[in-house]
Parts: structure tokens; C-alpha cells; sequence
């Protein structure tokens, strides 16, 4: 499809959040200390008795919510991406996901998204850490159409789930009526010569590159893989087949994250593949956040780029 207006996910998440908390007392919701930016600040101003402020304590907020879903809730935890999915490494391992218990942790301001606050606030490994986690689902939810399926996708989820967020506005790509099922890519825009797999803001980015190869006679498939983990082997073959090669664009470590994930997955059956993504490095600030997308490569002339030589 073509891209349309912009939106903000974040938005998108806080008022799905809230519909969920109103129809399900049981879902409840716990912040770090930036609940307004996460936009779990929903429940604490229309449902306050389902809303729990623990301060800058994350380990101690993964813990409390192992206890909260001990007891039968299902709390989600909120913080940026790079607090929810760092400090409380040790609770998430040993208190939510050795037990399986039914947490859902939300890192919000993703990827490069906080352009101003630098490399400490920026997180590229996020989705490589929650992954090799035991028993973890992890989404990636692409725009302000489906961050609202993926927050009840992992409502109903038995057990762990992890939700990365997008701090800026961006293009809806997806239809209202799309269905968002775990496990499974959604072809956003079909073609023959090359696949390229996207995420989050590379979503927009890769129907750009697709215009790019259209007018070199390139025929692009954009797809759209909203789950991380796990991957349904045979739905990605599904989509992807026919295709002669592939390109992975993601705003995440080219190690670890959904370019790895696809690798491993097709392993036993590989295809000519091109990886673009952040390499092993850290952040830094900008005045916005195309210059930081600009500088670490992640536009649609560099998609267009790798999928010309990968073909």
C-alpha cells in the first residue's frame, strides 16, 4: 500500500492501553518515571487504581509486576526501550521469563528515535537481548494502525511479551482491516526481484526504496515483520519465495535483531541476502531525527543500494 498520513504510535499505544485496562480490570499498568512520555500517563489519569508509579526502580518494577501477575493481573511495564530491556536484564530473566509469568514489558523511544538525549537514552540491542530470551515474544509493531493489535495481541498472550515503540511520528503503512497475527509477515506492497524486510520506521523508508527500483526496473516486495519472535518458518518462506534475493532494514543493531532473526530461520534453505541496519556502535545526538536516520544509513537510497547489489 501507499504510505499515508503520520501518526504517532505512542499515542496509539496509551489509548490502546486504556481500552484494554477498561475492558480487562485486570490489566494494569506500572512506569518508571515517564509515564508521559510512555503514555501509560492514560491509566493514571482515567484509571488510577490500575496504575503503579515505581519511580527510576526498573528491576524493582519487573518485580513487582511478576507478583502482580502471581496474582492473576496483567501488568505492562513501561519505560524507554533502553531501561525497559537493560537495567532490569537479571528480573526479566530470573523473575518473568524462567517462570513464564504473564508480563508485558513496553520500551518506548526505541531505536534512534530520542534523537536529542545521545547515546545513553538511544537503544540498537533491545530486540537481540529480549529475544534470546527463553519463553520471550517479541513485537515490533509498525505503525499507529497496529501498535493497537500488537498491545492486544499481548494482552492475550500467556506469558512473556516485549513491545518496542517508535518515539516520533510515523507514516501509516498498514490497513485498519490488515490482520496482525504472531508469527507471520504482512506483505505491505507485492514484487518479484527482491524482498525487502522491514520494521518499525524502516516500514516507510522501504516503500520509498521501492519507488527508487521501480525506476530502475527493479520489482520490490515490501514485508512487514511486525514479530521478531517467533517466526513461522513456513509463512516466511510463503512470503518471500519467489523472490531471487532479500534486504533487511532495521533500526537495531545488524546483530542480533530482525536481519538475524530472517537468517536464522531461513538457514536450512538460505537466500542471497543484504543486511541493513545499525553497525556496532553506539548513538549520538541531532537536532532531529532524519539527520540520525541520514547518518547511520538508514534511508531509502541505501535500501535501494544493497538491494541493486544483492541482485
Amino acid at each position: 500500500m501507499e504510505k499515508k498520513q503520520e501518526k504517532n504510535p505512542r499515542t496509539a499505544y496509551g489509548l490502546a492501553l486504556l481500552e484494554l485496562a477498561r475492558s480487562n480490570p485486570n490489566v494494569v499498568a506500572l512506569d518508571a518515571d515517564l509515564c508521559g512520555s510512555t503514555q501509560s500517563v492514560q491509566i493514571e489519569n482515567n484509571l488510577p487504581a490500575q496504575f503503579f508509579e515505581m519511580g527510576i526502580g526498573e528491576a524493582n518494577m519487573v518485580s513487582v509486576a511478576a507478583g502482580l501477575a502471581l496474582c492473576g493481573k496483567i501488568p505492562f511495564v513501561h519505560s524507554f526501550a533502553v531501561f525497559a530491556a537493560g537495567r532490569p536484564f537479571d528480573q526479566i530473566r530470573q523473575g518473568v521469563c524462567l517462570p513464564n509469568l504473564n508480563v508485558k514489558i513496553v520500551g518506548s523511544s526505541a531505536g534512534l528515535s530520542d534523537f536529542g538525549d545521545g547515546a545513553t537514552h538511544q537503544c540498537f540491542e533491545d530486540m537481540a537481548i529480549m529475544r534470546v530470551l527463553p519463553h520471550m515474544t517479541v513485537l515490533a509493531p509498525v505503525d499507529a494502525v497496529e501498535v493497537p493489535k500488537a498491545a492486544a495481541a499481548a494482552a492475550a498472550i500467556e506469558g512473556p511479551v516485549y513491545i518496542r515503540l517508535n518515539r516520533n511520528d510515523l507514516p501509516i503503512v498498514t490497513e485498519d482491516a490488515a490482520p496482525f497475527e504472531v508469527g507471520k509477515p504482512l506483505v505491505l506492497a507485492e514484487g518479484k526481484d527482491v524482498a525487502l524486510c522491514v520494521n518499525g520506521v524502516t516500514a516507510g523508508i522501504g516503500l520509498d526504496a521501492r519507488k527508487i527500483l521501480e525506476n530502475q526496473g527493479i520489482s520490490a516486495r515490501v514485508v512487514n515483520f511486525s514479530t521478531i519472535k517467533p517466526l513461522d518458518e513456513a509463512a516466511v518462506r510463503s512470503v518471500l519465495s519467489g523472490a531471487r534475493a532479500l534486504v533487511t532494514a532495521e533500526e537495531h543493531s545488524v546483530i542480533g535483531g530482525l536481519g538475524s532473526a530472517i537468517m536464522e530461520c531461513l538457514s536450512k534453505k538460505p537466500m542471497p541476502t543484504a543486511r541493513v541496519g545499525i553497525a556496532d556502535r553506539y548513538g549520538q545526538s541531532a537536532h532531529n531525527y532524519g539527520q540520525l536516520l541520514e547518518h547511520y544509513g538508514l534511508t531509502a537510497e541505501a535500501i535501494a543500494k544493497a538491494a541493486e547489489e544483492v541482485l
